[in-house]
C-alpha cells in the first residue's frame, strides 16, 4: 500500500534571488502566514488555502536545475508567508536538499517553536530572522504578532549555535528613528549566533 507524498502550498518561486541569504538562491515563497504586517510586501501569501501544491521532490528537481548559478556559495531559501506554518513540508524539502548537498536557509518571523521546528532547524544552515519592530506594543500594533515570541525563538537559535541573520524592515515615520536603531542594537547584543543585521 503506497502513501501519498506530503505536499506543501507554494505561492511562487524566484529562481535567481540575491536578497534572501548568501550567494544566488532558489527561493520558495510558501503560502500562509499568521501575521498581518502593515508593511508586508506580499500579502497575497497570507491565506493558507491558496497557492499551488507541490511535493518536496518536485521543488528540489526545480532547484537543482539552477545549481550552475548558485554553486557552493548559494542554495535554497524557504520564505513566505511564514515558512513555519508548513514546518513538516519544509523539513522534507530541506532533507532532500541536504541529500543534494544544497545549502538551506529559512526565512521566518520566529513566531512558532515546537519539536517539529526543532527538527527543521537541525536541517537548516542559516536562519534569516525577521524582527519587525523593537517594542512589544509596536509589534502588536503593526504585525499582530509578538516581539517576545521572536526573541524567544532567537534564544533557541543561540542555544544551538545556529547562524542567524537579522532582517529588520525600516518604515518611514514608524521605526526610522535613532531610538529604534539603538533599541534593536540593545536587543541583539547578547546573541553571538547573529552574524549579520
Amino acid at each position: 500500500m503506497s502513501t501519498e507524498a506530503l505536499k506543501g502550498r507554494v505561492h511562487s518561486f524566484q529562481s535567481l534571488g540575491t536578497l534572501d541569504g548568501p550567494g544566488v538562491r532558489f527561493v520558495v515563497f510558501t503560502q500562509g502566514c499568521n501575521l498581518r504586517c502593515g508593511c508586508c510586501h506580499n500579502p497575497d501569501t497570507w491565506k493558507m488555502n491558496e497557492g499551488t501544491e507541490y511535493t518536496a521532490e518536485e521543488i528540489v528537481k526545480r532547484a537543482v536545475r539552477y545549481r550552475e548559478y548558485f554553486k557552493e556559495n548559494g542554495g535554497v531559501t524557504v520564505s513566505g508567508g511564514e515558512a513555519l506554518m508548513q514546518c513538516e513540508f519544509v523539513t522534507e524539502l530541506f532533507t532532500l536538499c541536504k541529500k543534494e548537498n544544497i545549502h538551506t536557509c529559512l526565512d521566518t518571523s520566529g513566531c512558532l517553536f515546537d519539536d517539529k521546528v526543532k527538527k527543521l532547524l537541525s536541517l537548516t544552515d542559516l536562519v534569516l530572522l525577521d524582527i519587525k519592530m523593537t517594542t512589544e506594543a509596536d509589534y502588536i500594533k503593526y504585525t499582530g504578532g509578538s516581539l517576545y515570541k521572536t526573541l524567544e525563538f532567537l534564544r533557541k537559535l543561540e542555544a544551538v549555535g545556529k547562524d542567524t541573520w537579522i532582517r529588520h524592515v525600516v518604515v518611514t515615520g514608524i521605526n526610522d528613528n535613532k531610538e529604534d536603531v539603538k533599541r534593536l542594537s540593545r536587543l541583539l547584543k547578547e546573541f553571538s549566533c547573529v552574524r549579520k543585521i
